[in-house]
């Protein structure tokens, strides 16, 4: 036998047996939802049905979230907001009169492919009706064809890229997707302004090649040169490998333009080694560093590193960051602080949102399916109706055959035809002592 045959008779033996392990844990899965009553931090909830039947008129949810990989720094601290709305809801009677079964959440690991498997194992393995993610574009752009063809509501709270407000103009969702954070779109236009509002009139650009990175880039762009500044790197923008390990030529065609300012649009791990590298190559002193939501977490700064007299390398960077400020928010703060005993995190207003318009609209449609969803998320996310900011005050009334108008931590979450909201910015600043600090608002020129 050939090494070829070999090699092949191997790959379908080891695919054969990944098959059947699947199929098998499938099984034992769906036997222990249908035998166990959704508890503790998942649901929350002791009054789940006992039957196979019962089971099946469940909603099913899931959240395709980075708990691993580039963007894990984010992603980890926010992963509790989906089961403490699912808690939340099951403790005042569920949806639709069964409490919302959640499934644990699946590891997008910050990476399309991982993204792609998981969003699968979702649809077709969990046979879930809605799922609350991700959080990277790119990987959420994987993900979307797969929810799409399951018939799977996808509801991103951080999925940033103007992209896909094209690809919904288009019809390439058919409604199956949304995000409770705004498109950068907007983000862009409140970064140039504020870079403007410094005095700073000349930026450079460096960005992750993604669909993130890229898209925010052109409408960073635009935006900035509407207000009057200069792109010094314009004619050659400068993007970077999301899984590249070293930076040298990137820092030098970014910093070697002479620009006050360099807009990084980065994700943590890659965008501190960059940084990092600019600051050894002494490219960076004296540039004021910009910086969005895709880099802020606390350990960014320590991440980048020190000065040689001990300083943190970042302290003076400024960025921004999609905000909260919905009716919700300080109930939602009070339930969050009480479960975790600290404040929540970014993100987690919007991933709370998120999954409470997935219940909200399964209600509204008296059907626990992602085709039910669908058809109600704008109707309960948009005026007119009863504003609500207690989600199951909202579902008393949609029980009651009320309309509702949700209005949430993170904002109104007024969901247009394109998936989109607006919201409001953070303009978070690194100290001197390598602490994120809030130092304003900003909102989109």
């Amino acid at each position: 036998m050939s090494k070829l045959a070999s090699t092949h008779r191997f790959n379908l033996r080891k695919a054969l047996t990944l098959a059947t392990m699947t199929l098998a844990l499938g099984m034992i899965t769906a036997a222990c939802q249908e035998q166990t009553p959704p508890s503790g931090s998942q649901t929350g909830s002791t009054t789940a049905p006992s039957t196979a039947a019962g089971a099946a008129q469940a909603l099913k949810i899931g959240s395709l979230l980075p708990a691993t990989g580039d963007l894990s720094s984010v992603g980890q601290p926010m992963l509790a907001a989906v089961p403490l709305l699912v808690e939340t809801v099951n403790k005042c009677g569920g949806v639709n009169g069964a409490a919302i079964v959640l499934v644990p959440n699946t590891d997008d690991q910050t990476d399309p492919t991982a993204g792609a498997d998981g969003m699968t194992k979702l649809a077709e393995v969990d046979k879930v009706a809605g799922v609350v993610g991700s959080f990277a574009s790119g990987v959420s752009s994987a993900a979307t064809p797969i929810a799409v063809r399951n018939k799977v509501m996808l509801i991103s709270p951080g999925s940033t890229s103007p992209v896909f407000t094209e690809r919904a103009r288009k019809g390439d969702f058919q409604g199956f997707w949304a995000r409770t954070a705004p498109p950068d779109t907007y983000q862009a236009q409140a970064l140039a302004k504020l870079a403007f509002d410094k005095g700073i009139k000349k930026v450079a650009t460096v960005v992750i090649n993604n669909d993130y990175g890229v898209g925010f880039e052109k409408e960073f762009v635009l935006a900035f040169k509407k207000l009057g500044g200069t792109i010094t790197n314009e004619a050659k923008p400068t993007r970077y490998d999301p899984k590249a390990t070293t930076f040298e030529t990137e820092v030098q065609a970014t910093f070697g333009s002479k620009p006050e300012a360099v807009a990084a649009i980065a994700y943590a791990e890659t965008g501190a080694l960059l940084l990092k590298t600019a600051y050894e190559q002494g490219l960076s002193k004296g540039v004021q560093i910009l910086l969005t939501d895709g880099s802020k977490s606390d350990q960014f700064p320590g991440q980048v590193g020190k000065t040689s007299d001990g300083k943190f390398i970042l302290a003076g960077a400024l960025g921004t960051v999609p905000g909260a400020d919905g009716k919700a928010l300080d109930q939602f703060v009070k339930l969050w602080q009480a479960k975790f005993n600290r404040p929540p995190v970014e993100y987690a207003a919007q991933a709370w949102d998120a999954a409470a318009l997935l219940a909200l609209s399964a209600q509204a449609a008296k059907a626990n399916t992602g085709e039910g969803i669908k058809s109600k998320l704008r109707e309960v996310a948009n005026a007119p109706g009863v504003e609500v900011s207690d989600v199951c005050e909202g579902l008393k009334l949609l029980k009651e055959g009320k309309d509702i108008n949700y209005q949430g931590a993170s904002g109104n979450v007024d969901v247009d035809e394109n998936g989109d909201v607006v919201g409001v910015y953070d303009v978070w600043q690194v100290a001197d002592d390598g602490k994120l600090k809030t130092v304003g608002k900003v909102k989109p020129q």
